[in-house]
């Protein structure tokens, strides 16, 4: 051969995928001569083969023993595609046909179809000559027989594997034939062990023949056997049923002990090492008590031990039980036996975490250098997903028989079309379990030795990519590189455990798992007194809700179904359960059909039980849920519950402003903004996202932004572009001017102009329109919005309005003493910067005097007492009034500001309109003890928080701690104390109210 044929050759190979050049093209030329085929040819056909380097140099060592199968297999088209394919995927058949040439010849009709399940049984059992049950022979040569057969199936069944144009979806049918053939192998292994135990031959016990032919011995698969799911090279799970035909005379013990004989000889044929290697482990630790068990128990045995002792996991190994081989009628009664208790488990206390823990411990248990390589085990391996779809199933199949499958697949199918598990995430989980298990069976396939680890150098994953057949469209090459391998690995890994944390460990699956077993069936009568007996005042209301949301058969009533009963239970955990279920239902029917919803309830961490919490707890919620029923959306992370940043929101309206041009247009938007924003902070602070802090400063910054978008959008409308140099600004003042409002709070403003070169008529007719048109701006009936202007200089009977040099010159003449302590919480809020700015500075002036004089002090206490016995509603009791009542809010901020009055003028730290600061301020300045600001400040916080809870709870706005146990109740699980707290919430309130009136009046009337 010249130089360039030489060189031309090896070019051809490498382009066939062969790695080692010059030793396979000499293995090539020696393969030609044995098998009488053009080297073209072959090379062309070696192009299928995952390993051709791998596959030559099976086939010329087999030719060189025997190169008549050889030759007839290469000569054949279809024979000689099917033989490189299996042996470029499998050194292991390569052995196989080392051993036995003559089989090779099987590849000629192999690959088109799969062998069924009858055909497999029939030709093991013809191995060991089997009739009525007893094989021709026992011992090795019976043995080393159906290790021949088997291997002869399995050979075909690759070969059909290998060849199939889309391997991923031919997975399923692959599983399946092997498992069929482990029950065949099994079959034949129990005929060689009856004529084992009933002759001498092998020193075992011996048993006449009629009492072994009397012995029943059912095989009961478990596992991926009895799931239908088997690998190429798999522990067979199986669990031994002993038993005897009907008027047999043999005692229990009798029946055991061949029983036992029996079951360990077909053990030992299977699994041995003899001259025909083992074909795989029979593995019988699922009995009952495991390897401390009997390997054989009588049915009888089986079910008294499962009714009294089984743990958790013993049933969810039963899902999978299948009638495998054997008698099958025994091991079917078996199956049907058991399987009321497989599907009654999940009801147990400690089911669901149970199997997570399981779980979680096969992962602790992985060696640290497999963790990264394990498809099976590993984290986005196979187990999370069997894991993850047995948990489904065994919890919504207890009233739910629709799921009541074995196979994985199988069951991913039924539980999305059920709805228990999204269509993406169905679609994403079985095409992910399809592509680890093919990556597993090429891999068991090389050496046919059991293996779940990815290889960790660079050929042996790329001729894994090739053996999978996912990377090339052309069905006459193997393509993939170990990039392509090693992509998808990863990929569908991350996927995987993605997909397993969201639905493994959802709280939902606990709370269905607990139901009890008629929570299922919501009407009738029985269903109407459950209601009743679990809260519902209302239960002929509750259940027509409940028809109205979960009849017909759509996606979304079965979704509603499964969610119903564990929410009905929520619901009734909470204040008021039958508002709960009116506002659910109306936020469902206002989202129609959205994907997402019903999804997120059923797959997200906590926001079912969330919602039912929020909405049988809450009519604010629940109110503006249903105009904003998208914000369930929020549940599913508690970042989207956290308050909107000033910037944010601000940006936002300006946006507003641009796109909407008239003022009715721009504040339905921005109204739309205050309203979602401000459910948004509820939302956060009812679920324990959001602190007191947290919402007073939130809806300050709601209101900031609203005001300042309405006033921008009145200017522009109330205006005319030649006179817009006149100024105009919004001044917070009270709570709100503190940046201390909490829901249902007034927002106490006061409004400021300066004329600039508009004429004054002018210009004050323009600022009382635009308090006029702000007013009419911001309204609201949902969620009200009252711009309180009464702390105005001469209170109602002053001007709504001034100009900047009318107030200067008022306080300047005018001012009393309680205009300068209101200014003490006069903050700018909207408007011109540089009249803000100014007024400040002006109010700094009055509120803050350098001295403050002796009558303004007495002054202020005159009128602290004139309120406190003049604006007390009449017929409340003053103790439950939270604003006006001893040691309310009113005790704590006139002290403050009085001591501001007194001391800010000679302490900037003083010089705050919030509250809580001023407080910590006068602590730090020795103006008042610790023990003193801490009590004034536990009163001030627990005040506003009673005060929010309450218009959460009842949509309305109160100052009055409420007489009623069920609102307080409400009021106090609001405040996060456990259901059933009124009474404690009560008296922490009179006990935290005296306090505070200890200091104010030790401290008041004293400055």
């Amino acid at each position: 051969m010249t130089l360039p044929e030489r060189r031309s050759i090896r070019s051809t190979l490498a382009k066939a995928g062969f790695a080692e050049l010059s030793a396979s093209a000499n293995a090539i030329d020696e393969l030609a001569e044995l098998s009488g085929v053009a080297r073209e040819r072959l090379m062309e056909d070696a192009r299928v083969a995952a390993d051709p380097d791998g596959a030559v140099n099976a086939l010329v060592s087999v030719a060189r023993r025997d190169a008549s199968p050889i030759r007839d297999v290469l000569t054949d088209d279809d024979g000689s595609v099917t033989a490189w394919r299996v042996l470029g995927a499998s050194q292991g058949f390569g052995q196989f046909l080392l051993r036995h040439p003559a089989h090779a010849r099987d590849l000629l009709t192999a690959g088109a179809h799969l062998p069924n399940a009858e055909d497999m049984r029939r030709e093991l059992r013809e191995s060991v000559g089997e009739r009525e049950g007893f094989a021709a022979s026992a011992g090795e040569d019976a043995w080393n027989a159906l290790r021949v057969s088997y291997r002869r199936v399995l050979m075909r069944i690759a070969a059909y594997d290998l060849s199939a144009p889309d391997p991923v979806e031919a997975m399923r049918a692959v599983a399946s034939a092997l498992s069929d053939a482990s029950g065949a192998a099994l079959d034949a292994s129990l005929a060689v062990a009856r004529t084992a135990i009933s002759t001498e031959t092998l020193g075992s016990t011996r048993y006449p023949v009629e009492d072994v032919r009397a012995v029943k011995l059912g095989i009961v698969g478990m596992g991926k056997a009895g799931a239908q799911e088997l690998n190429y090279v798999s522990d067979v799970d199986v669990i031994f049923v002993g038993g005897s035909a009907e008027g047999a005379e043999l005692s229990e013990q009798q029946i055991i002990d061949i029983s036992t004989d029996l079951a360990k000889q077909t053990m030992r044929g299977i699994s041995s090492f003899e001259t025909e290697p083992p074909l795989w482990e029979v593995d019988a630790n699922l009995r009952p008590e495991g390897r401390q068990g009997a390997l054989v128990r009588t049915l009888e045995s089986h079910i008294a031990y499962y009714q009294r002792w089984a743990h958790s996991w013993e049933f969810q190994a039963l899902l999978k039980a299948r009638a495998l081989a054997g008698d099958h009628d025994l091991a079917q009664a078996y199956v049907d036996a058991t399987r009321p208790m497989v599907w009654q488990s999940a009801s147990r206390e400690g089911f669901v975490p149970s199997v997570q823990a399981m779980r979680e411990r096969v992962s602790d248990h992985i060696a640290d250098s497999e963790a990264e390589r394990q498809l099976k085990l590993g984290a986005g391996g196979l187990r999370d997903v069997e894991f993850t779809v047995q948990l489904l199933q065994l919890v919504h199949g207890q009233t739910d028989d629709s799921v009541r499958t074995r196979g994985t697949l199988d069951a991913l199918d039924l539980l999305m079309d059920r709805g228990y598990i999204g269509r993406a995430d169905a679609a994403s989980f079985a095409t992910d379990y399809r592509i680890l298990r093919l990556l597993e069976h090429r891999l068991q396939l090389q050496q046919l030795r059991r293996t779940h680890l990815m290889p960790d150098d660079d050929e042996q994953l790329r001729i894994l990519a090739r053996a999978t057949g996912m990377f090339d469209p052309d069905p006459r090459a193997a393509g993939g590189t170990a990039d392509d391998v090693v992509k998808t690995w990863r990929r569908v890994k991350a996927e995987v455990r993605d997909i397993h944390v969201r639905l493994f460990y959802r709280p939902l699956l606990t709370a269905v798992a607990t139901m009890s077993d008629d929570a299922g069936h919501l009407t009738g009568e029985e269903a109407h007194a459950r209601l009743a007996a679990i809260g519902f005042r209302d239960a002929k209301s509750a259940l027509r809700h409940i028809g109205a949301l979960t009849r017909g058969v759509s996606r979304k009533a079965t979704v509603q179904r499964t969610l119903m009963p564990v929410m009905l239970r929520w619901f009734a955990e909470g204040v008021d359960p039958d508002y709960g279920l009116v506002a659910y239902r109306r936020i469902s029917e206002r989202l129609g059909n959205s994907p997402w919803f019903l999804r997120m309830l059923r797959d997200s961490a906590g926001a079912a039980q969330s919602l039912t919490t929020l909405l049988s707890g809450s009519r604010y919620v629940g109110e503006l849920m249903e105009w904003i029923p998208e914000s369930v959306a929020w549940l599913d992370s508690d970042e989207q519950l956290r308050p909107r940043t000033y910037e944010v929101l601000d940006q936002e309206a300006r946006a507003i402003q641009k796109r909407r041009p008239t003022l009715k247009d721009a504040m339905t938007a921005v109204r739309g903004i205050r309203r979602r924003e401000l459910l948004r902070t509820a939302m956060g602070s009812i679920v324990g996202v959001l602190s007191i802090r947290d919402v007073t400063t939130a809806i300050t910054t709601i209101t900031d932004v609203t005001l300042q978008a309405a006033l921008h959008a009145v200017q522009r409308e109330v205006i005319p572009a030649e006179d817009r140099s006149l100024e105009f600004a919004i001044i917070g003042m009270g709570r709100y001017g503190g940046a201390e409002v909490g829901f249902g709070s007034d927002t106490d403003v006061l409004y400021v102009f300066r004329a600039g070169d508009v004429e004054r008529e002018r210009a004050e007719a323009y600022a009382r329109a635009i308090v006029a048109r702000l007013r009419e701006a911001v309204e609201d009936g949902r969620v009200p919005i009252e711009l309180d202007a009464e702390l105005r200089p001469e209170g109602r009977k002053g001007p709504i309005v001034r100009s900047l040099d009318a107030y200067r010159a008022y306080y300047s003449r005018w001012s009393v003493s309680w205009e300068a302590q209101a200014l003490l919480r006069a903050r700018p809020v909207a408007g011109a910067s540089s009249l803000l700015d100014d007024f400040m500075t002006l109010a700094d002036e009055v509120r803050y005097p350098a001295d403050a004089k002796t009558s303004d002090v007495r002054e202020i206490k005159r009128i602290k007492a004139r309120v406190e016995s003049e604006r007390m509603p009449g017929g409340v009791d003053p103790a439950r009034h939270l604003k006006l009542g001893p040691g309310g809010l009113s005790d704590v901020e006139w002290l403050v500001q009085l001591i501001q009055h007194v001391h800010a003028g000679a302490n900037d730290e003083l010089r705050t309109p919030r509250t809580l600061k001023a407080l910590e301020a006068v602590y730090e300045a020795d103006l008042l003890t610790a023990e003193q600001a801490r009590t004034l400040g536990a009163s001030w916080r627990l005040a506003t928080r009673l005060r929010s809870a309450n218009t959460l709870l009842t949509g309305r706005t109160s100052d009055v701690l409420p007489t009623d146990n069920t609102q307080l109740d409400g009021i106090a699980r609001i405040l996060e104390y456990p259901p059933g707290s009124a009474a404690e919430v009560e008296e922490e309130w009179l006990r935290t109210a005296r306090k505070a009136r200890r200091v104010y009046e030790d401290t008041f009337y004293d400055l």
